[in-house]
């Protein structure tokens, strides 16, 4: 029976979260359906399956972290059985077995490595004993009255037996979907299935604080709604007490996936490449004015057009000028890196952090396929989409801080790029406007732009004669045409 063992899905990534599962035990799948979606240090991403045939068995749960190689799922072809554990029940000792036992001896009590009363044990099984299935009442009684018979057996030798049953031994029902009953540290874990636990770490709920009311001790949903409904601030109401409080007080989340590296790539960028910001304020009516005229011609209907499509035409064209912005400094070999391609980045806040995907070879597209590029890189990114490839490579990126309301910010630099621009909002304001000689007060349509670089190899001149030559295209679009 196949196992689908976790992929390396590039860009030297060596482990994956286990998000979502998209089939379960039973289903029937054929090769390239796609089974389970992980997320990894870069993005979201759906696996398709190698194999076609019936799942059998999940063998990671959900929200659990797992290295590349590991088996995740099993898989039975066409006509192949599913292997299924079978447990014998172990029948209980005779008068004369026991009667061949050495009661001197404490091994043969059941409480060494060697003979037990129900058996021999494998020596070469786990240290982690496999939890008993849970049984019925009446095989409960059935196995205390074998217990008692051994005891009283044992007691006219004056030897002290165990129970046959661990009191601390936890029941696991006979599910394949039922998450594994170890951890890593060799304790015993919470009882639950994979959708349940992904629901407990979705309302931050501890499991491992949680008794279930399910067959065999299991964590049911109604469980975790309840403890998520009933959370209080940790402390026991009594005299002189605090009151207990609806609602948690504080609440934790892993570091990982694609949080844990946006965390670390800003780490290192912003103490490895000295940042400046410079700050320039635009009268952009005439840029809005163009939008909307480019809304109404039929080439432009399908696709969506926004003052972020002339912002990146601008800075494409403005690197023609001052090429040092979209280089990069290479510590290592001692040289600076000049790039005919632009790679362009549109930096994208998603559920589970920040993205920055980026259009290949930007210079060579037109306005409307820029415009194209622009929506599938922003609609895929809001859908979590994103792979990693999307996001390597990247020669210059544009922050839009504006769609939350926000006039300016000081960007830090995306790795491996020489600068960054944040777009601010755009707001009608009071603007001097100078006409013939002669100056007016208007309402006009203005925003602020914000470039940082790398002031090891762009210096204050490269990057305000770059910023000057956006601020005037987003002014007036028509002085595009002298780049």
């Amino acid at each position: 029976m196949p196992e689908y063992k976790l992929p390396d899905v590039g860009e030297g990534l060596t482990e994956a979260e286990i998000v979502t599962w998209k089939v379960k035990v039973g289903d029937v799948i054929a090769i390239n359906d796609i089974v389970v979606e992980i997320e990894t240090a870069k993005s979201l991403v759906e696996l398709p399956s190698p194999y076609a045939g019936t799942v059998t068995d999940l063998l990671v749960p959900e929200g659990e972290m797992v290295p590349v190689g590991t088996p995740i799922i099993a898989i039975a072809a066409e006509g192949e059985a599913p292997v299924e554990p079978v447990e014998t029940p172990a029948p209980a000792p005779t008068q004369a077995d026991l009667g061949e036992m050495d009661l001197s001896n404490p091994r043969a009590s059941g409480g060494g490595e060697g003979e037990s009363l129900v058996g021999r044990n494998k020596v070469e099984r786990d240290a982690m004993r496999r939890p008993r299935k849970a049984t019925s009442p009446a095989a409960a009684a059935a196995e205390q009255s074998t217990h008692d018979q051994v005891q009283m057996s044992f007691s006219t030798g004056n030897v002290e037996q165990p129970d046959l049953v661990e009191a601390d031994e936890p029941a696991v029902p006979a599910h394949a979907d039922v998450a594994p009953a170890s951890s890593s540290n060799g304790d015993v874990r919470t009882l639950a299935k994979p959708p349940v636990r992904k629901l407990a770490k979705d309302l931050g709920v501890d499991l491992a604080a949680l008794v279930g009311s399910g067959d065999g001790g299991v964590v049911t949903r109604e469980d975790v709604e309840a403890a998520a409904g009933s959370a209080t601030s940790g402390f026991e109401t009594g005299a002189g007490a605090p009151s207990s409080t609806n609602g948690e007080r504080e609440r934790r989340e892993p570091i990982k996936g694609v949080r844990k590296m946006m965390g670390q790539a800003m780490v290192d960028s912003a103490f490895s490449a000295p940042h400046v910001t410079e700050w320039v304020t635009v009268d952009v009516t005439r840029t809005m004015e163009f939008v909307e005229r480019l809304k109404t011609r039929g080439e432009f209907r399908e696709v969506k057009v926004s003052p972020l499509l002339v912002l990146a035409r601008a800075c494409i064209l403005a690197m023609r000028r001052t090429p040092e912005v979209n280089s990069w400094w290479d510590e290592p070999a001692q040289e600076v890196v000049f790039k005919s391609y632009v790679n362009l980045g549109i930096a994208a806040a998603t559920a589970r952090g920040l993205v920055v995907p980026n259009v290949k070879d930007a210079q060579d597209l037109s306005l409307l396929e820029l415009a194209g590029a622009l929506n599938q890189l922003t609609a895929t990114a809001r859908d979590g989409k994103t792979q990693p490839a999307e996001m390597s490579g990247g020669t210059f990126t544009i922050t839009n801080v504006g769609v939350f309301g926000i006039d300016a910010g000081t960007p830090i630099i995306n790795p491996g790029e020489s600068a960054i621009l944040a777009f601010g909002a755009v707001r009608k304001q009071p603007w001097v406007v100078t006409e013939g000689g002669d100056d007016r007060i208007e309402i006009r349509q203005v925003t602020t732009l914000a470039l940082s670089f790398d002031h090891r190899h762009v210096d204050g001149e490269k990057g305000s004669r770059f910023l000057a030559a956006v601020a005037a295209i987003m002014e007036d679009p028509a002085a595009a045409l002298l780049f």
